[in-house]
Parts: C-alpha cells; sequence; structure tokens
C-alpha cells in the first residue's frame, strides 16, 4: 500500500508541476509561443511521466504494492480525466497536431514547432521520471529502477496486428475527438477519458493501447523484442492511418489538400420548391 501512495504522490506532484510551469509560460511568454510550444511541452511531459508510472504499476503493482486491474483503469479513468481538464488546450499528441492541420486549423510552421514541443515534452518527462525512481522511494521504484534497462516490450501482438489495432484504437478516439471538438469540456472531458479507459482495456493486452506516436517512442521503443521498423508500422502508421480515416469520415475529404467531398453531397443553399408546378389557366379568346 506505501508503493500505491507514492506513485499517487508522483501523479499529483506531476501533475501540479506542470500546472506550475503552464501558468508561468502563460505569464511570461506570447501568446502564439504559449500555445504552439510551452503548453504542448508542458501537457506532453505530463502526460508521458504519468504513464510511465502507470505502466509500472501495471508492470510490478501486483507483486509490488497489491495493485489489481481494476484499481488501474480507474487510476487511467481519473489521469485522463484530469488531462484533458488541465492542458489548456494542448493535444501532446503528433496525430491530434496533425489532424488539425489537416483540417486547415493549423498553419503548417505550427504544426511543425508543436510536434518538436511533444518530442521535447516526453524525452524530459522520461529523464525526470527515471531520475525519480533512481530515489527507490518505494519497493515499486526499486524494481523499475533496477529493470528500467531491460524494459518489455508493449508489443505483444504480431506487428500486422499490432498495426490494426492501433490504427482502430486512433479511428475512434480522433473520430470522438471530432464529435465532440465544440462540445463543453463539462461533457468532452468525461466522454475522451471513458474512450481511452475503454480502448486501454480491450486492446492492452496487445499493444498497450497507446494511439499517440511521441508517447509511444518514449515509452517502449527502446525495449528489447522488436526493430525500430516494426515499432514505427505499429505505434506510427498505425495511428496516422486511424486519424486519416476518421478525418475523412467526419469531413467527406482533407481540407488541406483538396474541397471536393468525396463521401457527402453537398446541400445546396437554396431549395426548390416541393409539389407539382400548377397550370395556368389558357384564355379562350386570346387563343381564338
Amino acid at each position: 500500500m506505501a508503493g500505491l501512495n507514492v506513485s499517487l504522490s508522483f501523479f499529483f506532484a506531476t501533475c501540479a508541476l506542470c500546472e506550475t510551469a503552464r501558468r508561468a509560460a502563460k505569464a511570461l511568454l506570447p501568446t502564439g509561443a504559449y500555445a504552439s510550444f510551452a503548453r504542448e511541452v508542458a501537457g506532453a511531459a505530463q502526460l508521458a511521466a504519468c504513464c510511465l508510472e502507470l505502466r509500472a504499476l501495471a508492470e510490478f503493482g501486483p507483486w509490488a504494492g497489491g495493485v489489481g486491474p481494476d484499481l488501474l483503469l480507474t487510476l487511467l479513468f481519473l489521469l485522463f480525466l484530469v488531462h484533458e481538464t488541465t492542458f489548456d488546450g494542448a493535444s501532446a499528441n503528433p496525430a491530434v497536431a496533425l489532424q488539425e492541420f489537416l483540417l486547415a486549423e493549423a498553419t503548417l510552421p505550427s504544426t511543425l514547432l508543436k510536434l518538436v514541443a511533444q518530442a521535447l515534452g516526453v524525452q524530459v518527462a522520461g529523464a525526470l521520471t527515471r531520475r525519480c525512481w533512481s530515489w527507490e522511494l518505494s519497493d515499486l521504484h526499486l524494481l523499475q529502477s533496477l529493470l528500467a534497462a531491460h524494459c518489455s516490450s508493449a508489443l505483444r501482438t504480431s506487428v500486422a496486428h499490432g498495426v490494426l489495432v492501433e490504427g482502430a484504437c486512433a479511428f475512434f478516439f480522433h473520430l470522438t475527438l471530432l464529435r465532440l471538438r465544440y462540445s463543453p469540456p463539462v461533457y468532452r472531458a468525461p466522454a475522451v477519458a471513458l474512450l481511452v479507459t475503454v480502448a486501454a482495456y480491450t486492446a492492452g493486452p496487445y499493444t498497450s493501447a497507446f494511439f499517440n506516436p511521441a508517447l509511444a517512442a518514449s515509452v517502449t521503443f527502446q525495449c528489447l523484442g522488436h526493430s525500430f521498423l516494426e515499432y514505427a508500422q505499429v505505434y506510427w502508421l498505425g495511428p496516422l492511418t486511424g486519424m486519416v480515416l476518421a478525418v475523412l469520415l467526419h469531413q467527406g475529404h482533407l481540407p488541406r489538400l483538396f474541397q471536393r467531398n468525396l463521401f457527402y453531397r453537398q446541400k445546396s443553399k437554396y431549395r426548390s420548391p416541393r409539389g407539382k408546378l400548377a397550370v395556368a389557366p389558357v384564355d379562350t379568346h386570346t387563343a381564338a
């Protein structure tokens, strides 16, 4: 139970530290620099650090702290609920940043800056989290620190099946984001958190259900068991393909690339009246 308390303290400290960094950056930086870089760094760092600690709980929790699957799923739901509430509009996901670009909602320089910020955020989170593990505050952190160099791969199925699983998770995730992007946060945050939890429950045993290229690269690409190309196919190609399919299904086209709608007919602005046209009466005198 002490290991679980340490992990809960780690989650709280991570979210508090990232929230402090967000507020400081928002007060000190210009709006564009904050929106495209600073909040993405903070969001990606918060997401990656919590994911690394949660993965450690999933691997060693049953032996070191008596943590079961039900508690892990509850923690996952609560963490994503907190993430959606505190991210302040950041996506912390390269696939979401590219989705905004394909929807013509973001420029190319802004998108590239977000990708760099997300990669930087997950790398910083990985370094700080492993540093925290080295303090060995609990048995869980002791085991994780000792076995960090020999981590187990998150891909526990074939490459083709992994691509299909990650693509399907990303498809439903991005379709949900598109459907709820104009909804109030009070509805969007629980829906996204619930979807992520369901995806982790169903697809977790196969690929750990990342559907986030930056997060997967930080957590599992350095683990033995598969080559870099195999990891890239599952955790990069799969989510990006699912995202593109979700945009096509929702929009009918890719607004950034072409304007013609492939799936849905455009409704005419002017509607023609229904019913038969009335025939005008014929003047018999004029006809004669």
